[in-house]
């Protein structure tokens, strides 16, 4: 067991027990649960304890569940997986199919279990209507091939889905989703009438839940901007921006700061503001395999789980820190059954298997437990915060500060190349403003492990802090230590 010293407020907390196993869940909580091989020289003075979604009252992270609705994961396999992440929403998509397999008769037990569970443990659903219902004639499919309504009886029958959808869940379900991915190339759906279907669907949720905050698109690209613009320039046209309270996109590019230009992301915001300051975009579906995979997202690249995790969090923080709430994909591999073709997607943060088992916790999802119980809402951007350094790397750098403590807490690492699975750390001369560091911490995201900065690594002028520290190609933080015990 590894003695500590150090108690940091409400976002860094220190473990004081040995390393035990969760029977029923397999999830390591000790300060070794993740191991690695960094080497810093500093001296470690704790580990950051995870926080339930019991102990986080809210925050911008989501991580995805979906893919329930077609039975390429299971639910009972991972369930008990979602409180100790700390993550408090997840995306689900309500599979309209799997409810409704006789015309005019749903089954909600499947749907039901899942919404229960999470409301019970404080984790919020963000739910999905889309796909199509072939039960009914020209009512399209249940996966993104042709899976659009095209009958008139099938509209009809979508509309009478949706609304029995939100009827059920408007006591437990706040946010919603109209349909995914309208624009990948197995469906190819004009941004014409995939406006069509935002506007028609949001105001049915709207009449029965006018409370509701809907996500629109669900858009598979990250630089479209004509898309968007016409998708935008319909539902503006049509008076009903107010239906949406954001825009929703899957940001995949292999190395995650490429996201952030105007050609990309930003560039979407751009379109956005241009019909609406009120729509927000937010990130709906991003996530690192932890093998090689032959398709979908980012294949074709030599993952592990230190590659995985250092992506993730990457991304995660990058979207953080430009100000859009963000989610994680997924929450277990998931196992693409499709007959004679069968494909497993290792993006999940637990280790799954043609079988659908939960294996264990990969190294993800350790980090991403990590960074949920330190941004949650209460760590907000600093909008006053600068930096400078004299190192030539480039780097990703935000600075926030935890509201009710008032303590500052920079995130920060090298981003010049794609994520490696090298530990090899370089020594960067950095100079923040707007903080006050009277025992400032070095804290390693992946490990949680904490360090404390000696003061031949730092030094004061004003108010500016300079501090000599290791940094490598994943996240780590700069904040302060509480008080010594």
């Amino acid at each position: 067991m590894r003695n500590t010293n150090l108690i940091l407020p409400a976002l860094l907390l220190i473990f004081l027990v040995p390393i035990q196993i969760l029977s029923a869940q397999f999830i390591f909580t000790g300060p070794d649960r993740v191991r690695t091989p960094l080497k810093v020289e500093m001296k470690m003075i704790g580990t950051i304890i995870p926080r339930s979604t019991n102990e986080v009252l809210s925050s911008r992270l989501t991580v995805g569940c979906e893919t329930l609705d077609r039975d390429h994961t299971v639910w009972d396999n991972y369930k008990d997986y979602l409180p100790p992440l700390g993550i408090k929403k997840i995306r689900l998509q309500a599979g309209w199919a799997k409810c409704e397999r006789v015309p005019g008769v749903y089954d909600w037990q499947w749907l039901d279990e899942i919404i229960d569970f999470a409301v019970a443990n404080n984790i919020e659903p963000w739910v999905q209507t889309s796909y199509g219902n072939p039960i009914y004639n020209g009512g399209g499919g249940v996966n993104l091939l042709n899976s659009l309504m095209t009958s008139e009886e099938a509209w009809s029958a979508w509309d009478r889905w949706v609304e029995a959808l939100v009827t059920r869940y408007k006591d437990r379900v706040i946010e919603w989703e109209i349909w995914n991915e309208p624009d990948h190339p197995m469906q190819s759906i004009t941004p014409e009438t995939t406006a069509q279907l935002n506007i028609r669907t949001a105001e049915i949720i709207k009449r029965v839940q006018p409370e509701a905050k809907i996500a629109g698109l669900a858009y598979t690209s990250n630089s479209d901007k004509v898309y968007l613009d016409k998708f935008l320039k319909v539902i503006a046209d049509s008076r009903k921006l107010d239906l949406f309270d954001w825009i929703s996109y899957h940001s995949y590019t292999i190395r995650p700061e490429d996201a952030y230009t105007e050609k990309r992301v930003l560039g979407l915001r751009s379109v956005v503001e241009k019909y609406s300051k009120d729509i927000l975009l937010r990130q709906g579906e991003n996530g690192a395999p932890s093998t090689y995979i032959p398709s979908f997202a980012l294949s074709e690249y030599y993952w592990t789980e230190y590659t995985q995790a250092k992506y993730n969090m990457r991304r995660m923080l990058g979207d953080l820190g430009h100000d859009i709430e963000t989610s994680v994909f997924t929450i277990i591999d998931i196992y693409y059954n499709w007959g004679d073709r069968a494909v497993l997607n290792t993006k999940g943060l637990i280790q799954s298997d043609i079988t659908m088992a939960a294996i264990r916790p990969k190294v993800a999802y350790y980090a991403i437990q990590n960074l949920a119980a330190i941004f949650d809402n209460h760590m907000m951007l600093n909008p006053d915060f600068k930096y400078s350094t004299t190192n030539r790397e480039s780097l990703s750098v935000y600075g926030y500060q935890h509201q009710p403590t008032q303590t500052p807490l920079v995130a920060l690492w090298l981003d010049g190349e794609n994520v490696t699975n090298s530990f090899k750390t370089t020594m960067i001369n950095i100079t923040v403003e707007n903080g006050i560091f009277k025992e400032p911490v070095w804290v390693d995201l992946m490990t949680g492990d904490i360090y404390e900065i000696p003061k031949s690594q730092r030094s004061k002028s004003r108010d500016k802090y300079t501090f000599n520290i290791p940094l490598y190609d994943s996240p780590v933080l700069l904040t302060e230590q509480s008080f010594i015990r």
